[in-house]
């Protein structure tokens, strides 16, 4: 299984939210790879804490790989290789969990049709070697971003299940600009039209939102707010789920929500049972946030999430 993880602005929580599901589907017994497609800033060696790999690589990685400039791309365990304590041992019952990282000091750079030969490979490869390969690619319209469909368009890949994840924070501005990067001008489904309407149909279908960041109106996190605080965050949070409904970002079309937390907005780092049960520094409710995108993201249907559904959300 391939899983694009795409935003069309920064700081919505890519990388750390994608890493940590990463984390979570491995530590359930699957084999993860983790390739770093941000182009321009590769930095998911931070994230698993390889202090080697905390701005990419500077020996084969997914640049040089790409533009033939190494037979084979770098790849790390992380859980040979971490600085961190937490994630040095591999937990009875994970799989592989794996980093294949990008080159420091990298840039954006377009494909050609070799280059695109070489992304064929390489999730040919990756896909045989691993239950699930996620591709963590630049923000917003990106030459990476293009390159991997068009690689995903090529009839060796046609029997390859893949899936996009489109990553926002839950504001009125990145719900708006969730909905560009997806139908607007040079959006994903104007570059899909390009490649023909089977595979726009195919793209369309496999597109899921992930909300980051999220405030419960009604948590008890809140509590210590004043009354008319709390129902103004209760009609803020009423207007986003309607915009959302109307945008086609709604329950229909959500795989999940991670709420907002400490831990991910001051370290952005992967949370460990240590940090909630022992250290006490992060939430239960993002472990199990985290949980349980990485379940959904690899079931078959790509079900939207559950609990929306449940709640009747959007």
């Amino acid at each position: 299984m391939l899983l694009f993880a795409t935003s069309d602005k920064g700081g919505t929580g890519r990388s750390v939210s994608s890493s940590n599901l990463a984390y979570r589907r491995a530590l359930q017994g699957a084999n993860v790879c983790y390739v770093d497609f941000d182009f321009g800033s590769p930095t998911a060696g931070a994230i698993f804490a390889i202090d080697d790999l905390e701005h990419g690589t500077y020996g084969n990685g997914i640049h040089e790989y790409l533009q033939d400039l190494a037979s084979e791309p770098e790849r790390h365990s992380v859980w040979a290789t971490s600085d961190r304590a937490e994630l040095q041992a591999r937990p009875d019952g994970a799989g592989e969990l794996v980093l294949c990282p990008g080159d420091a000091d990298g840039s954006e750079f377009p494909g050609d049709e070799t280059t695109v030969d070489r992304c064929v490979n390489l999730l040919q490869e990756l896909s045989r070697e691993f239950d699930l390969v996620i591709v963590d690619l630049s923000a917003g319209r990106s030459h990476a971003t293009e390159m991997v469909m068009a690689a995903t368009a090529r009839p060796e890949l046609a029997n390859l299940p893949w899936r996009w994840i489109v990553y926002h924070r839950w504001t009125k501005q990145h719900v708006l600009a969730a909905h560009s990067l997806v139908y607007g001008e040079r959006g994903l489904v104007e570059t899909a039209t390009s490649l023909g309407d089977d595979y726009q149909r195919k793209l369309l279908a496999s597109i899921r939102y992930v909300r980051t960041a999220v405030v419960d109106p009604d948590g008890a996190d809140l509590s210590g707010l004043k009354p008319t605080q709390v129902r103004w965050l209760r009609k803020i949070d009423a207007d986003l789920h309607q915009m959302a409904a109307r945008l086609k970002l709604g329950r229909m079309n959500l795989l999940g929500s991670v709420p907002l937390d400490p831990v991910l907005q001051w370290r952005e780092q992967i949370i460990t049972d240590a940090d909630t049960v022992t250290l006490d520094i992060a939430n239960q409710e993002t472990v199990k946030a985290f949980s349980e995108l990485a379940v959904r993201s690899a079931e078959e249907l790509f079900v939207p999430g559950l609990e929306a559904i449940a709640r009747g959300i959007d």
